[in-house]
């Protein structure tokens, strides 16, 4: 199953240094739930419309991680990866978003498909949304303009094998 965790530069750092991230971790998927929530919404969504909202969902989730990480470079990280199915159990809480999923196992570098990060001209939304993103989440509309202003930044695209470079670049 294809996954979407959020990650921070630093854990871009210990993956590439280590070749893996132990396990268990928290991320995004295309869920029952969240197809349900689609079927709902947008009738005609498909699946690769439905792995981009799982995508964002990781891109926002990736905004709570570096509020608690000094160390990272204020731009979202997602991963893309593949894991077993039997790995991945969705997180059936009507207080999370509908893709959330719960992977039980490591994972490795080899099963990382691409690693999305923002750019650099997304650095002082990014900054800015990351101060206020926990009173977006409880409803502020202020906070919210902030943080769709940091989503409103495309993530750039990279292969697993470019992950090292990216970094360098930081």
């Amino acid at each position: 199953m294809r996954i979407y965790l959020p990650a921070t530069t630093s854990v871009l750092r210990t993956l590439v240094d280590e070749g893996r991230l132990p396990g268990p971790h928290t991320g995004f998927a295309v869920t029952p739930r969240l197809r349900e929530y689609y079927a709902l919404s947008d009738a005609g969504a498909d699946v690769e419309e439905l792995e981009y909202a799982a995508l964002l969902a990781a891109a926002r989730a990736s905004l709570r991680l570096i509020d608690v990480d000094p160390t990272a470079a204020r731009r979202r990280v997602v991963l893309a990866a593949d894991a077993p199915d039997a790995a991945v159990e969705p997180i059936d809480d009507a207080d999370t978003d509908p893709g959330a999923v719960r992977v039980t196992t490591d994972v490795a570098l080899a099963d990382v498909a691409s690693a999305h990060v923002d750019g650099a001209e997304a650095e002082e939304d990014v900054r800015a949304a990351v101060a206020v993103v926990l009173e977006a989440d409880l409803g502020s509309d202020d906070a919210q303009f902030v943080v769709d202003q940091a989503e409103g930044h495309e993530l750039a695209w990279y292969a697993t094998q470019e992950i090292g470079s990216a970094l360098e670049l930081l």
